[in-house]
């Protein structure tokens, strides 16, 4: 595994895994939501995003954490494995709040410079509603994957937890 796309809802522990599995591997970790929000929670332009992930994944090593589901395709078809994180929802919705609370008007690490973590009941509904309006197609695009691709899906924190472990 050298190129690594690491998805799943919100608060399912994609920045850490793919943290974890940088420094683990000795591979360099891009979060997308550092590179594609501005100050102030400014979006990036999808052209951009494009432009910017088509040169991320020319690299010969890479761990990319984060969904965009408007350019997943670009990860997609350059990634030798695709990690799902399929965690429960209540843990999600759980681990988003501990993190804005930890958070509260400081930028945390994996995101871009001058986005002061706040409450936002948009992302927490985003994050209920995950497994009916965005987990099915994720899951309908990893079907649809070469069998070339490594699939890994992980269902619990301690399946994640498991998987680090035995990762090398």
């Amino acid at each position: 595994m050298k190129k690594i796309l690491i998805i799943g809802s919100g608060g399912s522990g994609k920045s850490t895994l793919a943290r974890k599995l940088g420094k683990k591997l000795e591979i360099d970790v891009y979060h997308l939501d550092a590179l594609f929000w501005r100050p102030n929670w400014e979006g990036v332009p999808k052209d951009e995003q494009r432009k910017v992930q088509n040169e991320l994944v020319k690299k010969e090593e890479w761990i990319i954490d984060g969904n965009y589901g408007g350019t997943i395709d670009i990860r997609l078809k350059a990634a030798d494995a695709v990690i799902l994180l399929d965690i429960h929802r209540t843990i999600c919705v759980f681990r988003a709040f501990k993190r804005m609370l930890r958070y509260r008007n400081k930028t945390r690490p994996d995101m871009a410079e001058g986005c002061k973590e706040r409450f936002d009941l948009d992302f927490f509904k985003w994050i209920w509603n995950y497994p009916k309006t965005k987990r099915p197609e994720i899951l309908k695009k990893l079907k649809q994957l070469s069998t070339e691709k490594k699939i890994i899906v992980l269902k619990s924190p301690k399946e994640v937890q498991q998987f680090i472990v035995e990762i090398h």
